[in-house]
């Protein structure tokens, strides 16, 4: 019998969803009202000041007068913020100063605001409320529910209150989701990641767990420990009513035949797409591809295709000129002060009615040593597929540009795979046939480069259990919102990650 809390849930989550479809319907329009409430907002600000927002009537001036920024551009105006000048790149001061790991520039500053934080919150609610409209599924809400996340303890950022994104929200959790929450604040304020993790496990083991969301390989992490200290054979085992899984951040295929395992049946999930920069997307169906834009919460989406990006004066269009199955670059300017900001992210559009994407990569993550552009999404869906004709099991990967094995092997140049196995493959070579394969398929320059003997068939080194784990701790990166990078242009993660080479590595 239901409770009053899901027989509620499921009459609001009907409601909310269909102003929610209305809001689809008219995307295009609130994305051009969005762009001029923003531009009137930020009028008076120092940055509006010094790129002549009174004037620009249209995107096309916007365009003419916001140029696209990477974090370096945009650092000075952040600096400025956090020598606690007020109405810099939006109206006062932010809430908050969220960290995020850059690339190339270290620990990156974005602004959040109190405007902005109700983006995030509201997106995440509205996934769950979605999943419970369409599925009527809404048992989870009668028992605990768990986000692994960074701590909530938050330092300072000059004159701003700054830390992770995930523990800024562990301050922000819906009012009819808080009690339920796990583990407790004591806990969650662990700065440790493993140790964290232990003291979960300890916490929740008793508890009617079900709903867990988070990074997969954070969450992977969790369940291992969770089965080693109770063991039991499956996570349903030790939670029977566990029966939703809500992750985000890095693309859940290559994980879901361990999830399978682990968990002992197969449990629904939903993808969110958050950022430090705002929530992008949600997934808001089950029964469709893709995850949909967030195109009326104080974000104004512009797109770069992929391939010019880095051009000197790349075409810039608005929501209304997207093409389906074209690889753009994200370009955002938001509630909380960014101006045409390049998150780094690529997406692809797979549905207009409504705009639903799916995150193909990053714009820093490519291989292309020998002009074949190999891109997230082709290494993730190649490994998924060979992981699963081969009854394999990967935990964790990263691909790297090899010019020349040299030695006895006699090969030239290839892609190097680095492999921690969850469950290696009975038979290696056939594995490595089949990721080849599959790789020829997903990207035709490859194919051309293998097949006229540029490239040598891929090279798989495998790394040892906890051998990702390990360099991550080296780095003094682990934790739940860092991310392996899975391919790169140069060969300066692989080289460190070799350190990590099993022992039964020929």
């Amino acid at each position: 019998m239901a409770s009053w809390r899901s027989f509620v849930a499921k009459k609001y989550a009907h409601r909310v969803t269909r102003r929610l479809q209305q809001e689809a319907r008219q995307a295009v329009s609130d994305q051009d009202r969005i762009l001029k409430n923003l531009v009137a907002g930020a009028a008076h600000t120092a940055f509006g000041k010094h790129h002549d927002f009174g004037a620009i009537r249209s995107y096309a001036d916007f365009r003419d007068r916001v140029p696209v920024r990477g974090y370096e551009a945009l650092k000075p105006w952040i600096e400025q913020v956090m020598d606690g000048r007020r109405d810099v790149l939006w109206m006062g001061r932010p809430l908050y100063l969220c960290k995020s790991s850059g690339t190339t520039s270290g620990v990156k500053y974005i602004p959040v605001s109190r405007a902005s934080i109700g983006c995030h919150s509201g997106s995440a609610t509205h996934a769950l409320l979605s999943y419970i409209a369409e599925t009527g599924e809404a048992d989870f809400l009668d028992g605990s529910w768990m986000f692994l996340q960074d701590s909530p303890i938050l330092n300072r950022a000059g004159s701003i209150a700054a830390g992770r994104l995930s523990g800024i929200m562990a301050r922000h959790v819906p009012w009819w989701l808080r009690r339920s929450s796990m583990p407790s604040w004591e806990t969650n304020c662990i700065a440790d990641g493993e140790a964290k993790v232990d003291q979960i496990v300890e916490e929740t083991r008793g508890a009617d767990m079900r709903l867990i969301g988070g990074t997969p390989s954070w969450v992977q992490t969790y369940f291992e420990r969770l089965l080693q200290r109770t063991g039991a054979g499956s996570v349903v085992d030790v939670f029977p009513n566990f029966s939703l899984f809500v992750h985000g951040g890095v693309n859940f295929g290559p994980y879901r035949s361990g999830f399978r395992r682990l968990i002992g049946k197969q449990v629904p999930c939903i993808e969110v797409y958050p950022a430090s920069e705002g929530f992008i997307a949600w997934q808001d169906s089950q029964r469709y591809e893709g995850l949909r834009l967030v195109s009326n919460h104080g974000m104004f989406f512009e797109f770069i295709p992929a391939e010019t990006v880095f051009d000197e004066n790349p075409k810039r269009i608005s929501l209304n000129d997207v093409e389906l199955g074209v690889n753009y670059a994200l370009i955002l300017s938001t509630n909380a002060g960014l101006w045409g900001y390049r998150i780094g992210d690529t997406v692809k559009f797979v549905s207009k009615s409504p705009w639903r994407l799916v995150v193909t990569g990053r714009i820093e993550h490519f291989t292309s040593a020998f002009g074949e552009h190999v891109i997230s999404e082709d290494v993730e869906s190649s490994i998924k597929g060979a992981s699963s004709a081969c009854g394999a099991e990967v935990r964790e990967f990263h691909v790297a540009p090899r010019m020349s094995l040299g030695g006895d092997l006699g090969e030239g140049p290839c892609h190097e795979w680095l492999i921690e196995f969850a469950r290696a493959p009975a038979d290696m070579d056939a594995f490595r046939s089949r990721l080849d394969e599959l790789m020829q398929v997903r990207n035709a320059r490859y194919r051309f480069l293998v097949q006229g003997r540029v490239l040598q068939r891929l090279l798989i080194t495998r790394i040892a259990n906890g051998g990702f784990t390990e360099w991550m701790r080296s780095r003094g990166k682990l934790g739940p919102q860092n991310k392996v990078p899975r391919l790169s242009n140069d060969r300066s993660v692989a080289s460190e990650l070799r350190q990590f080479v099993a022992a039964d590595q020929p």
